[in-house]
């Protein structure tokens, strides 16, 4: 049977195990939401969704708790998302299990997440003794969220995007802190900041501001915004390259980044944690 978002454990009242359960892990095809946005055969973009696990515990061989932050990427092309409450519910499984040390759990980690989302996830966990060298930074970018616009609408309307392809491409990269959606399910809010690199016909920066704002009352999960925002921008304004990282607020110790872009150059973005997250 297929998952959808309205079986996941969100919105639900939840009992939570302490001790080890990967049937907890709820997958979701990501490919019902690429239909909607007409993406079928070969994908525009690919990527990664970053995953950051602060409340991470687990007990050592003699009960001694442990803590760790976590890593975990899970590449774009993978069939599946995880739903977020339940990969919650799955880490809190861990508080009361005994396990021989770190690389114990990560290898744990690795085999229940890649089962879940139908491809191979990897997980680099900091330990308690390196959390000094975790860091903190801003998106680069010029701040679109500077301009004095009036707005209107609150849902996504990839028509207002404008783009001047009449001059010279341009490479710019654009960045705005006001994005903000909805669960899928439960309607709450969801906080993020954006990052767009492009390079090609100059976008009209209004429009764009005026269609990242148009998701404040939009519903859909974390991914699935992101490509949305892509797949908007490519069909609107024809770049030749195209990049959109966004960096989400934590819920339940847990923040998502979902990265997706049609060029090489640069790797992957950073993973530096913003001042919001």
């Amino acid at each position: 049977m297929t998952n959808t978002a309205d079986q996941s454990p969100l919105g639900k009242n939840s009992a939570y195990r302490t001790d080890y359960a990967p049937e907890l892990l709820f997958p979701i095809p990501r490919q019902g939401k690429r239909d909607e946005l007409g993406l079928t055969g070969t994908l525009p973009f690919f990527g990664v969704d970053i995953w950051n696990a602060y409340e991470l515990s687990w007990l050592n061989m003699r009960g001694k708790p442990q803590v760790a932050v976590a890593r975990i990427t899970v590449p774009a092309d993978s069939p599946n998302i995880i739903e977020s409450k339940s990969f919650k519910l799955y880490l809190n499984s861990f508080n009361q299990t005994r396990l021989g040390g770190p690389d114990a759990l990560r290898d744990l980690l690795q085999q229940d997440l890649s089962a879940a989302a139908g491809a191979n996830v990897h997980v680099v966990l900091t330990l308690q003794e390196d959390f000094g060298t975790l860091q903190m930074g801003e998106l680069d970018g010029l701040l679109l969220d500077r301009l004095d616009i009036e707005v209107d609408n609150y849902s996504p309307q990839p028509e207002v995007l404008k783009a001047n392809f009449d001059e010279l491409p341009v490479e710019e990269t654009l960045v705005s802190h006001l994005l903000k959606s909805n669960c899928l399910v439960t309607g709450q809010p969801d906080w993020g900041s954006v990052q767009i690199t492009y390079a090609g016909p100059q976008i009209d920066q209004e429009s764009l501001l005026k269609y990242l704002i148009g998701f404040r009352d939009h519903n859909e999960f974390h991914e699935q915004c992101v490509e949305r925002i892509f797949t908007d921008i490519l069909r609107q304004c024809r770049p030749q390259h195209l990049s959109v990282y966004a960096r989400y607020t934590r819920r339940g110790g847990l923040d998502i980044n979902p990265w997706r872009t049609n060029y090489s150059k640069g790797g992957r973005p950073s993973n530096l944690r913003n001042a919001r997250q």
